[in-house]
């Protein structure tokens, strides 16, 4: 008999990993990072694939919590866009 898995369990948030980021249990691959390349145009499979310790599962969870919190998650990947933009220009920068 197999296994059954609460589905619940596979997306967790601590705040001592990725500042309290919902993260897929087990791993440090945040929700968000699934969603970027979910919005890159990677399907579920592609993404596990690409991410090998990830089972199908888990992305497929990750994206239900997406779709679930979808401005939280968009809040954060505007928020990380804004910091990286930051970060860019100040290397670019003159002085």
């Amino acid at each position: 008999m197999s296994k059954v898995i609460d589905i619940g369990t596979l997306i967790k948030s601590d705040p001592k990993i990725h500042g309290g980021c919902p993260i897929i249990s087990g791993t440090g691959v945040t929700v968000r990072r699934i969603v970027i390349w979910y919005k890159l145009g990677y399907s579920a499979e592609e993404i596990a694939d690409e991410i090998s310790h990830l089972s199908l599962a888990q992305v497929y969870a990750a994206l239900t919590y997406y779709h679930t919190n979808k401005e939280a998650i968009e809040s954060e990947i505007i928020a990380e866009t804004a910091e990286a933009d930051q970060i860019e220009a100040l290397h670019h920068s003159p002085y």
